[in-house]
């Protein structure tokens, strides 16, 4: 049987300032919008939150967007130790001829895993994406294996991956929504590497080939990240911008031109910008309240959160913000750092927004023999009265 609950009511700690003339007009947010493609997502790369979609969930071939997963497992590895961007991938006939895109490495020769990455993020080379699967895994197959571990890892629920290229394959297929999921931890994970996706041109065995992005050339804000077409999937585009400190992620699949997924694509960055704003309101750790304990070594309990608080919001909707804290009202100890002892909730003008768990703050040991049975004697009659 659940506990009862105090509730508190909190305010929040925003350190923003908006005028009040400005703040009136943007309340007024208008539809989205219409983008010409099969699924497209606007999502807020710090809070997760997803401004735009349409058909965001659907199982469409990602064409090169694949190679997002494939520089995200090189970069894994890197960063866990098992391999060196300085190693030297030996390059197969298979991965020699492989089709489409290329980064023109040559059979027989080794390449620098360094070198391959660049290849495969702003050349989008399939023979350097698997160069890069065969050398990981020793073979493309078993790197798809890793590929699907990590897409399950990261909460990519709608994704397959047959290969390392995008090159139309049988049950190989992802979501916008995936997609955005993907870009998200590329830019949280590695965010040493992300700077690769921003890059105009690389050079390779004295062949100058320019990022398949136009945006990186249209708006400075635009720092990522990979396009992807074939036939059967379209003309594809996963980007991400910053402006003023608030940065957004948009996937646009199955646009009918290298032009029209650009265009598009700008459409969804400009209406996310003008119309929202993403505010942190607590940090992790941050105190909430302070809650009274029974039979403790301490009498007074710290409350908090594990993690930081973060939301995206209509702008000039933030005075509309309400946050509220219900807490267990007996809390008894002996209680561990980390314990779920209430929740937080969040709403924006009285409509739900977000719950996340209040937890403990501080560990609290029981107390002495004389004082868990005072304060049992206490609490016998709170209840009698309750």
């Amino acid at each position: 049987m659940s506990l009862p609950r105090m509730r508190v009511y909190i305010a929040f700690f925003l350190c923003w300032a908006v005028g009040a003339a400005w703040a009136d007009q943007a309340s007024l947010i208008p539809s989205a919008p219409q983008i010409a493609a099969s699924s497209y997502i606007l999502m807020d790369a710090e809070s997760g939150a997803i401004i735009v979609e349409k058909n965001s969930e659907e199982r469409l071939p990602p064409a090169s967007l694949t190679k997002m997963m494939t520089s995200y497992v090189l970069d894994y590895e890197v960063d866990q130790g098992n391999v060196s961007f300085n190693d030297e991938a030996p390059i197969s006939v298979k991965a020699w001829k492989t089709g489409g895109s290329k980064m023109f490495v040559r059979e027989g020769t080794s390449v620098r895993l360094g070198d391959l990455l660049k290849g495969i993020i702003i050349q989008s080379g399939n023979d350097a994406s698997v160069a890069v699967a065969e050398f990981l895994a020793g073979s493309e197959d078993a790197f798809a294996s890793m590929m699907n571990q990590h897409a399950q890892r990261l909460g990519m629920s709608n994704t397959n991956f047959a290969n390392a290229t995008g090159l139309p394959s049988e049950n190989h297929y992802s979501s916008a929504h995936d997609l955005a999921k993907l870009a998200k931890a590329i830019i949280n994970d590695f965010p040493n590497q992300y700077p690769l996706y921003s890059e105009k041109y690389f050079t390779y065995n004295n062949i100058r080939q320019p990022n398949r992005n136009l945006l990186l050339w249209r708006d400075k804000s635009v720092d990522g990240l990979k396009t992807g077409h074939t036939e059967e999937a379209g003309y594809c585009l996963v980007s991400s911008a910053v402006r003023d400190g608030m940065r957004l992620i948009s996937v646009v699949m199955g646009a009918k031109s290298e032009e029209a997924r650009a265009r598009e694509t700008l459409k969804l960055l400009n209406y996310g910008f003008r119309y929202f704003e993403t505010h942190k309101l607590y940090s992790a750790g941050q105190k909430l309240v302070d809650s009274d304990i029974w039979a403790g070594s301490a009498d007074t309990l710290p409350l908090g959160l594990s993690k930081e608080i973060v939301v995206t919001i209509p702008r000039g909707k933030k005075d509309a913000l309400e946050a509220t804290v219900d807490i267990d009202k007996v809390i008894k100890a002996p209680i561990e750092v980390g314990a779920e002892l209430g929740k937080l909730t969040v709403k924006l003008n009285g409509e739900l927004l977000l719950e996340k768990p209040v937890v403990a703050l501080e560990a609290v040991e029981e107390a002495g023999f004389f004082k868990r049975i005072w304060h049992a004697i206490v609490l016998f009659f709170m209840g009698l009265f309750e």
